[in-house]
């Protein structure tokens, strides 16, 4: 493996707001609704944010153009774990939880990718804009 100085995009933050969204939903769930419904969100929640953790480490664990055969793998690795990590969770949380609110647990998954998608996509603008001041030296 060769050594880059290519830095990889702060994605862990784009983790963070998908999680304190997801608590935040499930502590408004609690309060509004009921037990189930706050722990069904919160369980929704991870079932999308913990394979998408596992594919960002695998994805971003290679950088520059000399490794791109190992990025490629790891994409395509990533991307099957994260695929039958969502599909054991499901069938976890379906199988062995009772009581629940699927309808709860659906849309929280629903709603946290979306919610991933937006804040990765802003994570992604802002950290572009910082390197592109660096590089042009307009640092703010």
């Amino acid at each position: 493996m060769t050594v880059s100085n290519i830095q990889a995009p702060p994605v862990y933050i784009a983790f963070i707001i998908q999680f304190l969204l997801c608590i935040a939903a499930a502590m408004i769930a609690l309060l509004v609704i009921d037990l189930v419904a706050a722990y069904s969100i919160l369980l929704g929640g991870l079932i999308s944010i913990l394979p998408n953790g596992y594919f960002a480490w695998k994805a971003f664990r290679y950088r520059g153009a000399r490794n791109t055969p190992m990025i490629v793998k790891s994409f395509y690795a990533g991307e099957t774990g994260k695929l039958i990590m969502t599909a054991v969770l499901f069938a976890l949380v379906f199988a062995g939880i009772k009581p629940l609110n699927e309808l709860a647990i659906i849309v929280s998954f629903i709603v946290t990718i979306i919610v991933g998608l937006i804040s990765t996509a802003w994570v992604s603008v802002k950290w572009q804009r910082r390197n592109s001041n660096t590089v042009t030296g307009k640092e703010q």
